[in-house]
């Protein structure tokens, strides 16, 4: 029964992650769950993403754009050196410490999503002017987040672009996109190196996050955003506080 979970967790992933974020909610429990060791069950789990996050670029290829003050070349380079900073600090972590991170890390990945839209809010209020140097070490901070665990990272990614200045929030998406897809593809390469990928779970998981991610595109032209949403809050809650009980 653990691939059926494990493609079923992905499925589900690939759906939430076209709508808005937060598959690895599912895809992480779910491997633990069938007893997938805690490190390399974050390692698997985005290396199945990955695909994902590759065709979001190529569909929003028409709407990246340098932020101001930087160029794409140094997006590129911040979100590969910050995701290989991360995948090697995951590495570097023993699974009984990163089993006691976990909890905590969905905890704050579940309270980021909660508050998504106050931030774009607070950030929209308070900065009126571009912040490159803040808004450079922010790209910085969510690749090595990214690279760490990738749970809610597209939110922090937003508020990183809105400090560099971009107000269009389909071009800061398209940017969140290719920094999504480098910082995954360097870490991915990382996990392999380091042996800490379940190869046997990858390719039918990542078939079944594809085809999630194509529905979800569909599903998510018909929910509310807020409905969306709550229903991603609710499951990262739930998630949450069935790792701190166990």
């Amino acid at each position: 029964m653990d691939l059926p979970i494990v493609v079923a967790a992905a499925l589900c992933g690939g759906v939430i992650n076209a709508l808005a974020g937060g598959g690895s909610f599912l895809t992480l429990p779910a491997l633990v769950f069938t007893g997938v060791p805690p490190v390399m069950a974050n390692a698997t789990g985005t290396t199945t993403l990955l695909p994902g996050y590759l065709a979001s670029v190529w569909g929003s290829r028409d709407l990246i754009r340098a932020p101001h003050g930087m160029t794409l070349l140094a997006v590129i380079a911040l979100g590969a050196l910050g995701g290989s900073l991360g995948a090697s600090l995951l590495l570097l972590t023993s699974n009984d410490a990163f089993s006691a991170i976990v909890p905590w890390l969905l905890l704050f990945a579940t309270g980021l999503f909660a508050l998504g839209p106050r931030i774009h809010r607070a950030l929209s209020t308070r900065f009126s002017h571009r912040h490159s140097l803040p808004g450079r070490l922010s790209v910085l901070a969510v690749s090595i987040y990214g690279g760490y665990f990738a749970g809610g990272m597209g939110i922090v990614m937003l508020a990183a672009f809105r400090l560099l200045g971009v107000d269009d929030l389909n071009l800061a998406n398209a940017l969140k996109n290719l920094l999504s897809a480098v910082l995954t593809v360097i870490a991915v390469t990382v996990y392999a190196i380091g042996g800490a990928i379940a190869w046997g779970e990858v390719l039918p998981m990542a078939i079944a996050a594809s085809i999630g991610g194509m529905a979800g595109a569909k599903i998510g032209r018909r929910l509310p955003p807020a409905v969306l949403r709550a229903g991603i809050v609710a499951v990262g809650a739930l998630t949450t506080v069935v790792f701190f009980v166990d």
